[in-house]
């Protein structure tokens, strides 16, 4: 289950490191329901208990890079995440424009 938060660190992107396919998907996932919900998204669930885990090694890679907060069941943007997934919105809406 996605966070919801607030625009304002989707408008200041700064660049983030490198990060693997599997990081990255972490962030799709957040785009997914942010664009589905229209509501910021600022973490996603680590694990919901029903068997759905996020990845640890790419919660680990996001951790080790600034990018994410983690906690027991949560995992929380950073600012500078929240950036990230706002520019890989952004991204998206650029490659295929909005009708």
């Amino acid at each position: 289950m996605p966070e919801h938060g607030s625009a304002d660190a989707q408008n200041h992107p700064q660049t983030p490191p490198p990060l693997s396919d599997k990081a990255l998907a972490v962030f799709a996932f957040a785009a997914y329901h942010q664009l589905e919900s229209g509501e910021p998204v600022t973490g996603v669930v680590r694990r919901d208990g029903a068997g759905h885990e996020a990845d640890e090694e790419a919660i680990a890679e996001l951790r080790e890079a600034g990018l994410v907060k983690v906690e027991e069941r949560r995992v929380l943007f950073s600012d500078q995440g929240e950036a990230v997934l706002g520019a890989l919105i952004g991204a998206l809406r650029t490659v295929a424009p909005q009708s």
